[in-house]
């Protein structure tokens, strides 16, 4: 399999590290190079890495199986159009496309041409999130915040595709219902487009996310934090520095350790609650603090988008996802544009 990379800023770097080394220990995987517009960039990496550099989109697109694509938003659509029509499977950083209709179009050439299209949605590789999956009920509100400081990288989409997105997905893979309504607010201050933006999104099935976003803060902050039943239970996850916890309340033979010592902790943690004991009736507090899996999730993802395309397997995150996140992010930015504010 022949993997390149369109588009090398700093995250196409990434990508470059990466499946030059995914490809040094993978037998059948061969890393064939790296395109970019801007010349002296892309020769730049070429000589770092020690990786070709192609002349153009189609010199890359005949000497490869697949690509990943690493521009700018706007630009995703045209650069995948063109490589899928020539046979490449992709992966596509988020968001999929800037708009609906170019993802509609590339989901039909992706399908009528048999090939996979994954979406760089990397939280979902995030090892706090992979830390908690076999602790996770069924959520009912979840609370997510993305924080960071301000990157002129980024100015030519708003906060919500650049940054909540992320969170948009986690929510939506997580709470497995319809849309009922959403509310949203924003703010543009040193952009043409949303800076920071929050949004509540309810679910027919009576599930609640508020989700907060802003590329204004002097803190970079990454945190999910959810409450599930089936079984009743609350975690908290950091994407920044991949700790998670997990409370659940359980009926005694589920208690996930016979500990003693565990016990006693679970026990001293549930007073930090007040008086939540005289409520549990024949249920005990089950802490969980799960250690995460020693993994770079943007390896994880690359690994799990070569593996479909050698065993046949549906993308991870897939392009229908991809097109739901923006389709949601899309409903959000509309709420919000119906009573913005720019600080001027």
């Amino acid at each position: 399999m022949r993997i390149g990379v369109a588009g090398v800023g700093k995250l196409g770097e990434y990508h470059t590290g990466l499946l030059k080394e995914i490809a040094s220990a993978t037998p059948d995987v061969q890393f064939c190079g790296v395109f970019d517009l801007n010349r002296e960039r892309l020769e730049e990496i070429g000589r770092k890495y020690s990786v070709p550099c192609f002349s153009s989109l189609e010199d890359m697109a005949g000497s490869c199986d697949a690509a990943v694509i690493a521009t700018t938003t706007s630009s995703h659509f045209a650069i995948a159009r063109q490589l899928l029509e020539s046979g490449l499977s992709v992966f596509i950083e988020k968001p999929i496309t800037a708009t609906l209709e170019e993802a509609d179009e590339l989901i039909r050439i992706e399908q009528e041409k048999g090939l996979t299209i994954q979406v760089g949605h990397i939280e979902r590789f995030n090892p706090a999130l992979l830390a908690v999956e076999p602790y996770i009920g069924e959520p009912m509100y979840v609370q997510a915040e993305r924080l960071s400081g301000f990157s002129r990288r980024v100015t030519d989409v708003s906060v919500v595709l650049d940054l909540m997105i992320h969170d948009i997905d986690l929510v939506l893979s997580l709470i497995k219902s319809d849309i009922k309504s959403i509310a949203a607010s924003g703010v543009k201050v040193f952009s043409n487009e949303l800076d920071m933006a929050t949004a509540r999104i309810e679910f027919e099935n009576g599930a609640i996310a508020n989700v907060t976003a802003s590329r204004l803060s002097r803190n970079r902050l990454r945190k999910l934090r959810f409450f599930s039943k089936n079984p009743k239970s609350y975690a908290s996850l950091d994407f920044t520095t991949g700790k998670s916890e997990v409370f659940r309340l359980v009926k005694p033979e589920q208690f996930s350790s016979k500990n003693p010592i565990k016990k006693f902790a679970s026990k001293k943690i549930l007073e930090q609650f007040g008086e939540i004991h005289e409520s549990l009736n024949d249920l005990v507090l089950d802490y969980i603090s799960p250690e995460a899996p020693k993994v770079n999730a943007l390896k994880v993802e690359l690994e799990h988008f070569i593996d479909s395309l050698r065993n046949g397997k549906p993308a991870v995150v897939s392009s229908a996802d991809g097109r739901q996140a923006l389709m949601i992010a899309g409903r959000i930015t509309m709420e919000i544009e119906k009573n913005t504010t720019d600080l001027d």
